[in-house]
């Protein structure tokens, strides 16, 4: 990455890229050398880009060919697979509809300039009580499939099925990382809440040009995200400790993970929920910067109670108030409606 040059005025973001390949060769000294360098990762700055994740290039490209296709629909047909209900986070959601900056204590925070596409777990068994009680039935409310678009669910639903492996595979490395059994998450993200969102950003306007970015600052509010994106104008930056926005590079064939609030609270503020945005191309970079963005934000079991590892725990005690992964997600959702 060194002879990449700054773009939008701002400095690269120094995200370590941590092949990840050999983890799954079982061997100790190369599990503990990637742990090690993930948690240097996720102390210093909260991101880092991984390779070596398994995920095929079909997979990815499939899915990436029938979003575009969605998103090229008329306005009408994309709004036909929204949800009716504010409380289930599924299906098309317009521009200008949420605000991401509001739930990062933003209150004057401009809507997005972002339209998404949205789904979640599905679960077969409509009768067990943990997925469809009153407590449960939100989090695992039927997914809104356009009807349009040849392909569409089982290219989602492959992406999405990697996403849980990765996810599981990383929460692992996490564990390890952490001074844990590599276990000790597994029986907290069984039956996960992790949501998959396509963001596509698109060329700007010029009402939306007035605004700096196309999505507000913001922490994301889970375990960890997942993201693959294209390398045009206008993308990710991450806040760093010296208060600057950087800018995050895209490596061909890797992903950008970074941890989430659930995360932080885990680890006691040992592992950072860095602060992150989306911003619009430079004036003379407008043409051509529409962008696409697919993330997998993991989310632990809605009951699944988080509190401060025993590994995390300092002298002054714990930071946080523990919470339950599905009371945090519903509080961060509320407050990011624009509507």
């Amino acid at each position: 990455m060194d002879d990449l040059k700054p773009i939008d005025g701002a400095p690269d973001a120094a995200l370590p890229l941590i092949d990840i390949s050999m983890w799954r060769s079982k061997d100790p000294e190369f599990r503990r050398r990637i742990a090690r360098q993930v948690d240097e990762a996720c102390r210093e700055i909260g991101f880092l880009v991984i390779k070596g994740h398994g995920v095929p290039a079909e997979t990815i490209g499939r899915l990436e060919r029938v979003v575009r296709n969605f998103f090229s629909l008329p306005v009408e047909e994309k709004q036909a697979v929204s949800s009716q209900n504010p409380d289930v986070y599924r299906g098309y959601t317009r521009i200008d509809s949420a605000a991401l900056a509001r739930a990062f204590n933003d209150e004057k925070a401009v809507p997005d300039f972002r339209e998404t596409f949205t789904a979640g777990p599905e679960v077969a068994d409509r009768n067990n009580p943990y997925f469809f009680s009153e407590a449960g039935r939100d989090f695992f409310a039927a997914n809104i499939w356009p009807d349009r678009i040849e392909g569409f669910r089982p290219a989602w639903e492959d992406y999405y099925g990697e996403m849980e492996r990765l996810a599981a595979e990383l929460m692992c490395i996490f564990a390890v990382a952490l001074g844990l059994e590599e276990s000790f998450f597994a029986d907290k993200i069984d039956r996960h809440i992790s949501n998959m969102l396509v963001s596509n950003y698109p060329q700007p306007t010029a009402r939306s040009m007035a605004n700096e970015v196309r999505a507000g600052a913001h922490t994301d509010y889970g375990s960890l995200t997942i993201l693959h994106a294209e390398d045009k104008p206008g993308g990710l930056q991450v806040l760093g400790t010296d208060g600057a926005w950087k800018n995050v590079r895209i490596i061909p064939d890797a992903f950008v993970v970074n941890i989430g609030d659930l995360m932080a609270r885990w680890t006691n503020d040992r592992w950072v929920s860095t602060v992150h945005r989306v911003v619009n191309p430079p004036a003379d970079k407008v043409d051509g910067s529409d962008r696409l963005s697919i993330a997998f934000f993991h989310q632990p079991n809605y009951d699944a109670v988080v509190e401060c590892l025993p590994s995390c725990r300092g002298a002054e005690g714990a930071s946080y108030e523990s919470v339950s992964s599905g009371e945090h997600l519903e509080i961060k959702l509320r407050q990011i409606q624009a509507w």
